[in-house]
């Protein structure tokens, strides 16, 4: 049974990743073809700010790619889920925002690029709530050590009198 669960994620990886590689050379390929043939965009922008989803997509291959053996063809490693939620989930997001910016640049104009301020945004937005949820738990336990020592300890009568 176990064996089916990791030939599924295999084949929903492969998929994952062929989409994703093929997305990736259409939108990037029409920002180009764009740029030489119809209006000249940043190409330095487009390096710049194109460069996490370049990173982020070679993170996702490395990880999330099926692995054969070359002689018997059976499954060696299975890969990543890449649907799992987390940080999986975030360098889609990324992938997906700079895609979008790219094809609104080539549309509009480079000061589309601001879309992409998205990314860094909603980072600090999701790392100032992680660190306000471990300031809480670091106050908490420091709370909790100060109020054993004050008053009497919780449990029952042989707990009280073990820690007498």
């Amino acid at each position: 049974m176990a064996q089916k669960a990791r030939k599924d994620r295999a084949k929903s990886n492969s998929a994952t990743l062929n989409n994703l590689h093929i997305g990736s050379l259409l939108v990037n390929g029409l920002f180009l073809a764009w740029h030489f043939l119809f209006r000249s965009r940043s190409l330095f922008l487009w390096f710049i700010l194109s460069l996490p989803s370049f990173i982020c997509q070679g993170f996702l291959e490395w990880s999330g790619r099926p692995s054969y053996d070359s002689t018997t063809n059976a499954l060696k490693k299975s890969g990543e889920d890449l649907s799992a939620a987390g940080l999986t989930e975030y360098m889609f997001d990324v992938i997906w925002v700079t895609w979008g910016a790219a094809i609104l640049v080539a549309l509009f104009g480079n000061g589309a690029w601001f879309l992409w301020a998205v990314v860094p945004a909603y980072g600090a937005y999701k790392g100032m709530g992680m660190f306000s949820a471990a300031k809480q738990m670091a106050a908490g336990l420091g709370g909790a050590a100060g109020a054993e020592g004050g008053g009497a300890p919780a449990g029952n009568r042989k707990q009280r009198r073990a820690a007498a």
